[in-house]
């Protein structure tokens, strides 16, 4: 759209359905760079990405071209058919249903990205559970657990 400008700064965090361990190391790299090319197609820009077994990041610098829902689940969809076409998991691999999506400043953007990027770092420490709940503690966000994501625990 003509004269429309905008530069909204959204995490995004996404889990396997069913929080199952599913997505394995050694693609990472491969599927990042996919979700990358999904994120740059859609004339977003990508500032960040990083996953742990069950569950990914993204940092997004969101534009105005399409709407929040229609970007996840086109990331979603896309990437799932990626990774089952790959056979990378034995089994039908999905994102489980819903998302986080949290708004930054400018002024906290290498803070954001410094945190995806260490997420292997920072999970030595905190569940996936734990960080998720303190980002909704954190950003005041109201929910009812029936319809958080499925966790699963490994005790």
């Amino acid at each position: 759209m003509a004269n429309t400008y905008s530069q909204v700064y959204l995490q995004f965090v996404i889990t396997v359905k069913g929080r199952q361990s599913l997505l394995n190391p050694i693609h990472n790299e491969e599927l990042q760079k996919y979700i990358t090319g999904i994120v740059q197609n859609r004339k977003q820009k990508m500032l960040a990405i990083n996953n742990m077994p069950d569950h990914l990041h993204l940092f997004v610098g969101f534009g105005t071209t399409m709407s929040i829902a229609d970007f996840m689940e086109q990331v979603k969809s896309i990437s799932s058919k990626f990774i089952n076409e790959n056979g990378w998991v034995g089994g039908k691999f999905e994102w489980q249903r819903g998302y986080g999506v949290f708004s930054y400043s400018r002024s906290h953007i290498d803070n954001v990205v410094k945190y995806i990027l260490n997420q292997q770092k920072h999970h030595k420490k905190k569940t996936f559970k734990e960080e998720y709940l303190e980002f909704l503690k954190k950003f005041e966000v109201e929910y009812d657990e029936r319809y958080l994501f499925d966790w699963i625990d490994y005790d």
